[in-house]
């Protein structure tokens, strides 16, 4: 969530506010004033200019017209798309309906709405229940053109056993008496029943709003990582027969604390990427395989100060490291963008403002030139191992009262470039309160405590073109062809098995760190120092045998006599009618190869010998990209198995790989 923070009080106009994330800086003043050379104050809300003239809006925009055809679920994706069960583009276009995860802003009484964020108290439960029928507000969905919808919780909502007031749900009275996890089991299904897709959002620990240094700035900021899996699990079971629930975000706008930053992949306990990677696995295994799982890069790193180091990372690490789930095809990466951010802006005014550019003072060119860096490159480089669609899972905009220029020419510029890469989306958010036709101007759809709605299309909100066209905007559609499939190994700090099969099976090398490709793909590459591995099913249609299980090999006893590729070197290979899926290191030391059954007669005989002690050996156009960043790597071709793997033990050796042994597939 990243929506600017609340207006002076309830029901004023506003447009330019304070940023949430100004409650970085408020966090952390005490630590950043012994940075500064004279401590700094916080500047107050911007007065809100006069309402634009009706000239400036949109008014000749209509509500969009879509095809709403019928979809069948599960959830998948294919390469850079997500597709449905027929193996048909399913575009999430997405909105956010928050409330359930808090909009208390931390102090004072939380009944009094004055204390909640924008003066919107939605009572513990997805906002304007109190406000109209439930079947109205979806109605309103399905009248933007929306056909998901991000659906946010608290940790704390999980387990909360005290009924929601009266008031939170005065006009859906069907509701009163019930839990705020039972209230959010009755939107799941209004959601679905009406065809929406929902995609469950871990927005928070607490029930409060987010996103500064409030208690919940990581996964396990407000809990152990344990019991985060654990409430993954609860909640992803919870739905589980409910087909039109589709996905898992695990969780929002991951940034630092008072003291400690998350990282992509150190292995502590502040390891984002594999808390990550843990969790999306349990969800896999133990609640729901038909999930999507939504990963988001993450949000902020260092003091926003200028001088110290600070940034958004966002999706940059996934190049280097991307994730590899048990399940192929259930990988989704989001980002989120708002013009009042920035690449390396906290989105703070006054104290924690940066004189870093925000987006908004970016041009169109420098825009597309950033986002394409920070996430889009993610599903805009196919075949590569981090290749995964990318969900921009928050944007948004003021609407009728924010006539800044550059707000304005940012949201078109950015809603351009959503139509221009064919993206995935999720507006923040889709619901909103207004008095007299003013509030918190950022929702597509508002209603007063009388229940009467302001909405986008009511002629004087100049968001309303923009949102049209990307809602109309020509996307792919129809049945999406299956690309090959690339995955990383990654058994930097632990084991890194993805195989399902290898999972229900005794370990093979026990002692060491190990890692397995995922169930139908081969090992195809593997660094000479690093001990990263590149998976892919590239021309190996029909290879995989169910039957028969993988063994690991620690030695030479499978080497053919008069046929030694690698003389002088420990040669770990695997029989005839098995290729390598996966291996054991010790440290650097390569202990072991992990062979799989295959289909006999696709196995060939005839095979080469890949060096890469001294440098790179992966061919003209390797497949899966660059999996061992600034390492030397060895890769089989497309049409090649890997039947074994070389090094040495001599001294001044780390016994890491040297050299592969690739056969020809027939």
């Amino acid at each position: 969530m990243a929506e600017p923070g609340s207006p002076a009080k309830r029901g004023a106009n506003v447009v330019q506010r304070i940023p949430v994330r100004a409650a970085v800086a408020a966090a952390l003043l005490p630590l950043v004033l012994t940075l500064l050379p004279a401590p700094a104050s916080a500047a107050g809300p911007t007065a809100a200019p006069p309402r634009a003239p009706a000239g400036d809006a949109q008014e000749s925009a209509a509500p969009p017209k879509v095809d709403d055809a019928q979809w069948t679920p599960p959830l998948s994706t294919r390469g850079r798309w997500i597709v449905d069960a027929d193996g048909d583009r399913f575009k999430l276009r997405s909105g956010n309906w928050h409330g359930a995860s808090g909009t208390w802003n931390g102090s004072g009484d939380k009944d009094d709405d004055a204390n909640h964020h924008a003066g919107e108290n939605a009572g513990r439960v997805p906002l304007g229940l109190d406000r109209a029928p439930m079947a109205e507000i979806i109605e309103g969905f399905r009248e933007l053109g929306l056909n998901s919808v991000r659906l946010p919780f608290s940790n704390e909502m999980v387990h909360d056993s005290d009924p929601v007031a009266d008031r939170a749900v005065a006009a859906n009275p069907e509701l009163r008496g019930r839990t705020p996890l039972e209230v959010f089991d009755s939107v799941v299904k209004a959601l679905t029943d009406a065809d929406l897709a929902v995609i469950l959002n871990n927005h928070t620990g607490t029930t409060r709003w987010c996103c500064g240094v409030d208690g919940n700035e990581r996964w396990n900021t407000s809990r152990t990582a344990r019991q985060w899996e654990d409430d993954w699990v609860l909640m992803a079971g919870r739905y589980r027969d409910n087909d039109r629930v589709v996905g898992a975000d695990l969780y929002n706008e991951v940034r630092r604390d008072v003291w400690d930053d998350p990282n992509w992949g150190w292995g502590n306990d502040h390891d984002w990427f594999a808390a990550a990677q843990r969790a999306g696995d349990r969800i896999l295994t133990e609640a729901d395989s038909d999930l999507l799982i939504v990963i988001e890069g993450i949000n902020w790193t260092g003091l926003p100060v200028d001088g110290l180091p600070h940034e958004r990372p966002t999706l940059e690490p996934v190049r280097e490291l991307s994730h590899t789930l048990v399940d192929s095809g259930k990988l989704v990466y989001s980002a989120h963008f708002y013009g009042y951010t920035g690449p390396r802006h906290s989105g703070a005014t006054g104290i924690g403002e940066t004189s870093d550019p925000r987006y908004r003072d970016l041009s169109p060119e420098e825009l597309i030139e950033v986002l394409d860096r920070q996430a889009f490159y993610v599903s805009g480089e196919e075949g590569q191992h981090f290749t995964a669609p990318v969900w921009i899972s928050e944007f948004g905009v003021g609407g009728r009262d924010d006539t800044d220029p550059k707000n304005r020419a940012w949201f078109e510029n950015f809603v351009d470039h959503l139509v221009r890469t064919d993206a995935d989306f999720a507006y923040w958010p889709i619901v909103g309160w207004h008095r007299g036709g003013e509030g918190n101007g950022w929702g597509l759809l508002h209603w007063d405590a009388e229940g009467e709605r302001m909405g986008l299309y009511d002629g004087d909100d100049w968001r309303a073109g923009a949102w049209t066209r990307l809602i109309e905007s020509e996307s792919r559609t129809g049945p999406v062809p299956q690309p090959a499939r690339w995955s990383q190994l990654s058994p930097d700090h632990g084991d890194f098995v993805q195989s399902r099969r290898m999972r229900g099976l005794p370990d093979f090398d026990p002692g060491a760190r190990k890692a397995a490709c995922p169930d139908g793909e081969r090992l195809l590459g593997i660094s000479h120092t690093g001990n990263r591995g590149l998976c892919g099913d590239a021309s190996g249609e029909g290879l995989w045998q169910s039957d028969g299980e993988p063994r690991a090999v620690t030695d030479e006893r499978h080497v053919e006599p008069g046929r030694d590729w690698a003389p002088g070197y420990t040669k770990l290979q695997c029989p005839q009618g098995q290729m390598v899926t996966g291996y054991g290191v010790r440290g650097a030391r390569m202990s072991s190869v992990l062979c799989a059954p295959a289909a006999p007669e696709r196995l060939g005989a005839d095979g080469r010998t890949v060096w890469f002690d001294k440098g790179d050996a992966r061919g003209e156009r390797p497949g899966g990209g660059d999996f061992a960043r600034g390492r030397h790597k060895g890769q089989c071709a497309d049409d090649e198995y890997l039947a074994g793997v070389a090094h040495t033990n001599r001294l001044g050796s780390a016994g890491t790989p040297d050299a592969l042994h690739c056969r020809r597939l027939r």
